[in-house]
């Protein structure tokens, strides 16, 4: 598929990129029918944000339509139009249950990464760096959709 992707400071390139894959049984797989770039996008577009890597698909604000589902969703199925905020959200820990879904302690892999940047870790948000997860971004055809029940 092709996406945008982050090839260094402020160089942007439209690639072709792998299709994005059911990883757990709570994903599920969009296709982005649209989707926009924010100001915050250019914390990293100018190297601010330094945890992004050569290649990351950029993007976190969208849309789209549900092509496929993991085993375990049960709340989206194919054919549906969602809209999916930027943080991804597990709505199991103490935060999201306290309504704090930005600081979900379930959805970013790399939290020791926003240490020099915040003192805090975050949720994982889509296409914005490794420090907030590593998630690919929705500048593409298609998006996976971690915990699709609850996003």
């Amino acid at each position: 598929m092709r996406a945008l992707c982050w090839n260094g400071v402020n160089d942007l390139r439209v690639e072709t990129v792998p299709d994005p894959e059911i990883v757990n049984p709570h994903d599920s797989i969009l296709r982005v029918t649209m989707s926009t770039t924010c100001g915050s996008d250019l914390h990293f577009i100018d190297g601010y944000i330094p945890t992004m890597r050569a290649g990351d698909v950029i993007g976190h604000e969208f849309i789209g339509e549900v092509v496929e589902v993991g085993p375990q969703v049960k709340k989206v199925q194919k054919g549906d139009r969602v809209v999916v905020p930027s943080f991804i959200v597990c709505r199991t820990c103490w935060y999201c249950h306290h309504g704090l879904y930005s600081l979900c302690d379930n959805t970013n892999p790399n939290p020791e990464l926003q240490e020099p940047i915040f003192s805090y870790p975050t949720a994982g948000i889509y296409g914005y760096t490794h420090a907030f997860g590593g998630y690919a971004g929705s500048h593409a055809q298609y998006i996976r959709v971690p915990h699709a029940d609850n996003d």
